[in-house]
């Protein structure tokens, strides 16, 4: 299972997989399981309101769900926030709650930056 950010999630779905490293690339291909926490659509609904994208989230997920399988992740919200709150390489709430959903499955989580492991 691969925990995919929001900027992977928006490269992916208007096919800019040349902003991705090798590495994620090949790894996204090998991968069966990619998921992305509830709180990807959340930010991408930010980024629509602002204009930064144009298409609402139900439509980026309903494509890339579609196109490469992708899922979002049910978890407890709760459990989430309190895995969060240990996170200090970031400190944008967004990608601490999106690393926390990640870390929380023991997942690999693949953002901007790279990957990490969980």
């Amino acid at each position: 299972m691969i925990y995919l950010d929001t900027h992977v999630v928006l490269w992916l779905y208007v096919g800019e997989r040349n902003k991705l490293s090798e590495f994620v690339q090949s790894a996204i291909e090998e991968e069966s399981m990619l998921v992305c926490s509830s709180i990807v659509r959340l930010e991408l609904q930010y980024l629509y309101e602002i204009g930064r994208i144009t298409d609402k989230p139900d439509v980026i997920f309903a494509d890339l769900s579609q196109r490469i399988g992708l899922s979002i992740c049910k978890k407890d919200f709760g459990s989430i926030v309190d895995r969060a709150l240990s996170i200090s390489w970031t400190r944008d709430v967004f990608d601490r709650l999106i690393a926390a959903f990640a870390t929380i499955r023991r997942s690999k989580y693949f953002t901007k930056q790279g990957s990490k492991d969980s």
